[in-house]
């Protein structure tokens, strides 16, 4: 699958605002190594550069798109770097003292069980800070996948979406980390986005979660499915004098490795 960089960053404010929620969390004073799995573009991996300046910042992602954007951000920076890789294949070395995920392990099934191997592999005293979706449930979502399992596309997208399974709830995510050993913090976000444009649902999604369903799709069907995806968003999310109102709900956790 394709990822747009260009197209995943159009709501730049709102896409980042979770990753500073989320590693605001970690106290971490000097790390000498710092890991982003599923970095995406490198923007916000940058930050981790520039707020430990003496630290080893590495980004790991499977998509060429978006380490190309990602090289971009290595410029400048002696100590930061951008690797090709599957997150799922990932094992933290022994030396590493921050991990960072956000957004990405929602696109690893099983994820659940890995994130407890790699909890258990870290070292004392290391920190462990994930996010991912929570709005698998959400009538974005939702709809896709009745309109995906609808008499007209059923067939050509058999199989693509995946529902609520995608993630955990907090309450999981928190007990792993205590079952590996670790001091933990998990918790939710409802951010009430205020969209603007027309279509601004669909503008949003197309960055990501609709991103398996026009990759499967020829040209012609991508954009007979987004047509009638539209109208039943516009009918989900009404426009109003400010905007439209988009709630996104986020999980967040984050650990640190008990000596």
């Amino acid at each position: 699958m394709k990822w747009d960089p260009v197209k995943y960053v159009q709501f730049g404010d709102y896409r980042d605002r979770p990753f500073f929620d989320l590693t605001g969390r970690i106290q971490a004073d000097a790390p000498h190594k710092v890991v982003d799995l599923g970095c995406g573009p490198g923007n916000l991996t940058a930050t981790l550069a520039r707020r430990w300046p003496r630290a080893k910042v590495l980004g790991l992602d499977s998509s060429t798109q978006m380490l190309a954007k990602a090289a971009v951000q290595a410029e400048g920076h002696r100590c930061l770097s951008f690797e090709q890789a599957d997150i799922a294949d990932w094992t933290p070395a022994a030396d590493t003292d921050v991990v960072v995920t956000n957004a990405a392990l929602q696109w690893v099934p099983g994820h659940q069980e890995m994130l407890g191997r790699w909890l258990r592999a870290l070292k004392p005293g290391a920190w462990f800070a994930m996010q991912v979706p929570g709005n698998f449930n959400a009538p974005s979502h939702a709809l896709m996948r009745e309109l995906a399992g609808s008499a007209r596309w059923s067939t050509k997208l058999a199989g693509v979406l995946r529902g609520g399974e995608s993630v955990g709830e907090p309450a999981e995510y928190l007990g792993i980390m205590l079952d590996a050993g670790c001091t933990a913090d998990a918790w939710e976000t409802t951010y009430q986005q205020v969209l603007p444009g027309t279509d601004p649902v669909l503008e949003w999604v197309r960055g990501t979660a609709l991103r398996p369903v026009l990759a499967v799709l020829s040209a012609g069907d991508g954009a007979a499915f987004e047509t009638e995806y539209a109208a039943a968003l516009r009918a989900a999310y009404p426009g109003t004098d400010h905007g439209t109102v988009f709630p996104f709900r986020r999980i967040f956790a984050v650990a640190r490795k008990n000596a």
